[in-house]
């Protein structure tokens, strides 16, 4: 899915933005400050999120309204998987009582 976000695109700010997000995957995937990486990646993720697919700002009888709202939400959760990495199951995690006993 995140592959899906590169523009391809020869301008300054797509490429800049292609080889951040790009670094920033790579980084999560191969474990090196994955928490630091993952957060870095879900502000990059909402900034594009909320400027691309927009779906609020297309009438609802518009096609295209209906795939961008699709596009928002799987987006979306992409950003809560990413959450779930960058900070954790929490306290209330089965794992937190299995590593006091």
């Amino acid at each position: 899915m995140s592959m899906t976000l590169l523009h391809l695109e020869l301008g300054v700010l797509s490429v800049l933005q292609d080889l951040v997000d790009t670094g920033l995957m790579l980084m999560v995937v191969v474990g090196f400050k994955t928490k630091l990486a993952a957060l870095m990646l879900v502000i990059c993720l909402l900034c594009i999120n909320v400027t691309f697919s927009a779906f609020w700002n297309v009438p609802t009888y518009i096609a295209i309204h209906n795939f961008l709202k699709y596009d928002f939400f799987q987006t979306t959760s992409g950003i809560g998987g990413l959450l779930l990495v960058a900070l954790g199951p929490g306290g209330v995690s089965v794992d937190k009582e299995k590593k006091e006993w």
